[in-house]
């Protein structure tokens, strides 16, 4: 099973690494080509940009300033242990054992405005750059006409004809998937709670319930649809009537 999730606009990089295992992205020549415009752009242009606060657009500034090829465990640091957001809480990388590591890598990938598509242990630099950020590229009048192709491409390459593709990914980050060109169906997964007498979606728990899932099928090497409705962390579980083929639903 391949399962991709979205990246996280907060960071990590000060926590001690719980593994020395690291691997280098593949889309780095894109990356750099990113980096190289968003290094023109002063601290009050990338506030506008990205709609963030003066100090946020001088941390950023400052970051891609700083950002540089080559990539070092000295200077960068594996992607599933630098992002810090709700998904990455859920998913709880930190205490997945050494064993489970190649398990994780084999599985996971996290979708990326200025890295494409990244392997867990593919090292990254700090960095801002969200996939719905109005940024031409060139001819490209955004990112996602920037990187459909390419991370389209490199999931393609890895999935088997009949391997299951699971996305646990936010809309915004996974339009840039050419759905229609993969080769294999995709299946979702959704996450409801209880609230005010009906199953809603809360956007805090529904992340963090992605990076649930993503730990549930690294823990359990899942591999099947049976195998993800199996799905039991933190009190949720399947709900048969609200779920269809390809799109489950879980409930809590």
């Amino acid at each position: 099973m391949k399962l991709v999730i979205s990246p996280a606009k907060s960071l990590d990089f000060e926590s001690e690494l719980p593994t020395k295992q690291h691997t280098e992205p593949q889309f780095l020549i894109q990356s750099e080509r990113l980096n190289k415009l968003l290094k023109k752009k002063s601290a009050k242009s990338l506030s506008k940009l990205m709609s963030i606060s003066d100090a946020l657009g001088q941390l950023n500034y400052e970051r891609n300033q700083e950002w540089g090829l080559p990539f070092t465990t000295d200077n960068a640091r594996p992607a599933v242990y630098a992002f810090n957001g709700d998904v990455y809480r859920g998913l709880d990388a930190y205490t997945i054992p050494e064993e489970k590591i190649e398990n994780l890598q084999n599985t996971v990938r996290i979708l990326s405005g200025l890295y494409g598509v990244l392997k867990p242990t593919d090292l990254i630099q700090p960095y801002r750059l969200e996939m719905g950020t109005k940024f031409p590229v060139g001819v490209k009048k955004n990112l996602y006409e920037f990187w459909k192709k390419d991370i389209t491409k490199a999931l393609n390459e890895e999935l088997e004809d009949d391997e299951l593709f699971l996305n646990l990914a936010s809309n915004e980050y996974f339009k840039a998937v050419d759905t229609k060109a993969l080769k294999v169906p995709v299946v979702t997964a959704n996450f409801k709670d209880f609230k005010n007498g009906e199953y809603k979606m809360i956007s805090f728990y529904a992340k963090a319930a992605r990076g649930l899932m993503a730990r549930y099928v690294v823990d359990t090497n899942a591999k099947t649809i049976d195998d993800l409705k199996g799905f039991n962390y933190e009190g949720y579980g399947l709900s048969e009537e609200m779920s269809k083929e390809n799109d489950l639903v879980f409930i809590r």
